[in-house]
């Protein structure tokens, strides 16, 4: 089990996200406020503090919402969870894994800044099957 440590948005996409500590998953949809909300099998993305401190370590001054996720977790293997895997998050939220990685078409800043970026590698994508609040602090779990 692992826990969300920063719940992340933007108003449009291709931007770094700003925490705001909490928001409503809305099923079919992604996270009210956010550009990537919609009908599509990226609603929300996901990526472990674990990898966002391999590119402190290469000296970026990098942190949550830099790479364009939405929830920033800790504890939780997420590249290993195969596609279909259903997790749990906060209270009421449900997801399912739908997008692990994905294509980098145009070099981000942090690409240039490190000569490397993690989200293409180990950022993972669900899409919203059932809502509700989240927040910092909640867990996130594999459903059986």
């Amino acid at each position: 089990m692992g826990k969300i440590v920063a719940v992340c948005t933007s108003e449009k996409k291709g931007m770094r996200k700003k925490n705001v500590n909490e928001a409503n998953l809305k099923a079919n949809f992604g996270i009210e406020g956010d550009a990537h909300g919609g009908d599509w099998h990226r609603q929300v993305s996901l990526l472990a503090l674990e990898s966002i401190e391999k590119m402190q370590e290469m000296g970026l001054d990098v942190g949550p919402g830099d790479f364009a996720e939405n929830l920033t977790t800790e504890g939780i293997d997420l590249i290993s969870l195969p596609l279909g895997t259903k997790i749990k998050i906060g209270e009421k939220g449900l997801g399912e894994v739908t997008q692990i990685g994905k294509e980098c078409h145009t070099r981000c800043a942090i690409y240039y800044q490190a000569g490397d970026c993690v989200m293409p590698k180990e950022g993972i994508f669900i899409r919203v099957l059932e809502g509700g609040p989240i927040k910092v602090g909640d867990t996130v779990e594999v459903v059986e």
